[in-house]
């Protein structure tokens, strides 16, 4: 793996939005220990690249992903990685696999889902900031149909769904499958793009996204991932110490200053 190319994912860079897309389409997209590692460097690579304001996931094929490969998974049921058993913090947590770090990055992530996904590929949809899908999108969690108990993607999922429906979808396996229509109502995705549009409009999503400040909408993401996991008053205080931080920035001066002269800001990213 170079640095600039991956060999199960691509790596594409528009203005400043980096466009991550899941690359085994003859596997429906599962996802092996190098696909994870890859993964994993490209998540990092976009973070701690400054041009970058912001991420797209989408994938090839007819899936957007199947979960774990199950050709690749050991027979003593260890995390799949690329690293010996336990030697990272990472494989002490729970199993992230594909998942973006979504607590510790700050980048906004903005998820196509353009087909069928379901058990690790459910993390994105759970995971991501902004979640849109192709008319041919399925969801559903295949776990119990296999003999595994469905983990935190369904914890996860329960936190999105309503219980009644999250458990529903967790105990009926692969035989409850939702369509694109019924995610939008359910609220598990915000849009409905016509398939072969998705690529293209998650990109106009994310160039409406740049043309804000993208250390406010950072600030104002972390705000609100860290807030639902804490009571709502040391939520709100969290809250205001993110704008606290951001007002000691030039982009908090040049926003007022462009909207007082009525022009377009230009942002600088500090």
């Amino acid at each position: 793996m170079s640095a600039q190319s991956y060999a199960t994912i691509g790596y594409e860079v528009t203005g400043h939005t980096a466009t991550i897309t899941l690359n085994r389409p003859e596997a429906l997209n599962a996802l092996s220990p190098h696909m994870i590692t890859e993964l994993r460097s490209a998540y990092d690579r976009a973070e701690n690249d400054d041009n970058i304001w912001l991420l797209i996931v989408t994938g090839t094929g007819r899936a957007f992903c199947t979960g774990a490969d199950v050709k690749e998974i050991p027979e003593d049921g260890k995390v799949i990685d690329e690293r010996p058993y336990l030697s990272t913090y990472d494989q002490w947590e729970a199993p992230q696999e594909g998942t973006p770090p979504f607590r510790r990055m700050a980048k906004p992530v903005i998820v196509a889902i353009n087909g069928i996904c379901c058990g690790a590929g459910l993390d994105w949809v759970t995971t991501g900031d902004i979640v849109i899908a192709s008319d041919r999108a399925t969801f559903f969690d295949p776990h119990v149909s296999i003999g595994l108990v469905a983990g935190r993607e369904m914890v996860r999922l329960a936190r999105v769904l309503p219980r009644s429906v999250a458990l529903r979808m967790a105990m009926m396996g692969k035989h409850e499958r939702v369509d694109a229509a019924r995610a939008y109502e359910l609220g598990l995705i915000t849009e409905i793009v016509e398939h072969d549009r998705l690529v293209e409009r998650a990109h106009e999503i994310a160039e409406i996204v740049t043309r804000n400040a993208p250390l406010a909408v950072r600030g104002t993401r972390l705000a609100i991932i860290k807030g639902r996991e804490i009571p709502m008053h040391e939520a709100e205080m969290l809250a205001e110490a993110f704008r606290e931080r951001n007002l000691h920035t030039e982009d908090s001066l040049e926003g007022p200053k462009a909207f007082v002269e009525k022009r377009a800001p230009e942002w600088q990213c500090r």
